[in-house]
């Protein structure tokens, strides 16, 4: 057995020829074997060596670790630092007594598809949904360009179909198919002229929107949702409370009571690639959510019409919750959050003492180290000629005080 094994991770680009490196190729003639799949193996066949046909990083670890070679070569596609087999690879090789790893890089399926669509590529921002969901619209509001690496369930039709169905078909998408390969394929249009689009399955996607959101929107102002009579939240209360939350980009949240959904939204903008889940009994605020988070393009929005006091129990184990209304059930609610994460994050309203109540009695019971804030907008109207105050009425936010790690 060799003392040291020499193993080099290799970028070969999109077709394994064309944009292949020099020093990619090098390696790979020096190597004693070739690992990867078969397209990746494929260019190379002239090569005469042995190879193991995988793609899966427990198993080339373990072939790696067992066999009696020195040196291995392992063909990763485009570059192998974006979305690449190396990231869970290079981990286990880094366990293995003896192993060396070495890693080239390659020119990646972003990088090759902006030159083609003569577009600088630093502006950038990656979405990866081969296998897999995302937030789609949200990701495309927040952002000038959104590169989309597809290859799952999710479409460029499907992502044309959602953007329209949120408002947002007029935003131009490119769709590149088979790129650096003889059948390569490019097309741009308008979202809204591509949902029925068909395509291979391994494609990418650039999204480009020129009225994105240059800054993270807070306190939205009141007249910007869609109203009924469900009440809502107000812009000053609004900012506060998510300010209080601290919501992650990756965050999942409950809006309990969620009215109107103005705070789902804001919710919803500060965690891009987690979830808010919107709950309410009245079918009327469920359809004002509904319509306010295709306002705002937030499609990181599921809505239940359910009691809280019965469903809470059943959604996904939470980062942060907001309750605007427990309908006398806030013990209930508090406790199914904690019981699906202890570190979980709360804040709360209340416009009455009673309500107040229910929140110091649930969160003594709970143990809770609890802050309460009470607040008074008021905001000033023309009478005449004349400006007069126009107060609201007094907020308490209630908040579930962490203790520092």
């Amino acid at each position: 057995m060799p003392s040291t094994k020499y193993v080099t991770i290799i970028g070969i680009g999109m077709d394994g020829w064309k944009t292949v490196t020099v020093e990619a190729v090098r390696a790979i003639e020096s190597a004693d074997v070739l690992i990867g799949a078969a397209r990746m193996l494929e260019p190379f066949s002239y090569n005469v060596k042995p190879t193991l046909v995988s793609y899966q990083s427990n198993e080339i670890a373990a072939f790696i670790q067992t066999k009696d070679y020195t040196r291995f070569a392992v063909l990763v596609s485009g570059d192998s630092g974006f979305y690449s087999l190396a990231a869970s690879l290079t981990p286990l090789l880094a366990s293995i007594k003896d192993v060396q790893v070495d890693v080239i890089s390659g020119i990646s399926t972003p990088v090759y598809f902006c030159s083609r669509l003569h577009m600088p590529w630093s502006d950038l921002h990656f979405v990866s949904l081969h296998g897999a969901q995302s937030s789609i619209v949200r990701q495309v509001c927040a952002h000038r360009l959104t590169f989309f690496l597809l290859g799952g369930s999710v479409t460029p039709a499907a992502i044309c179909r959602r953007l329209t169905e949120y408002g947002r078909g007029h935003i131009t998408v490119h769709i590149g198919e088979n790129l650096a390969l003889p059948d390569e394929r490019i097309r741009s249009g308008k979202a809204a002229e591509l949902t029925e689009i068909e395509t291979d399955r391994l494609c990418a996607l650039i999204a480009e929107n020129p009225d994105w959101e240059a800054f993270l929107p807070c306190g939205i102002d009141d007249g910007q949702f869609v109203r009924g009579k469900v009440p809502m939240t107000k812009a000053e209360v609004r900012s506060v409370c998510v300010a209080k939350l601290s919501i992650g980009s990756g965050d999942r949240c409950w809006d309990i009571g969620c009215g109107t959904g103005s705070v789902s939204v804001e919710m919803a903008l500060r965690c891009p690639d987690g979830q808010v889940t919107a709950m309410d009994k009245k079918q009327d605020a469920i359809d004002l959510t509904t319509a306010n988070a295709r306002q705002f393009g937030c499609d990181n929005i599921e809505t239940i019409l359910a009691d809280a006091a019965v469903q809470c129990g059943d959604l996904p184990s939470p980062d942060c919750v907001f309750v605007g209304g427990s309908g006398g059930h806030m013990e209930e609610v508090l406790t199914a959050a904690a019981a699906k994460n202890p570190q979980v994050r709360v804040v709360a309203t209340a416009v009455s003492l009673e309500t107040l109540q229910e929140w110091n009695n649930a969160t003594q019971r709970l143990g809770w180290d609890a802050d309460i804030t009470q607040i008074a907008v008021t905001r000033t109207r023309k009478v005449g000629t004349h400006t007069m105050l126009s107060a609201e009425n007094p907020i308490f936010i209630m908040q579930r005080k962490m203790s520092k790690q």
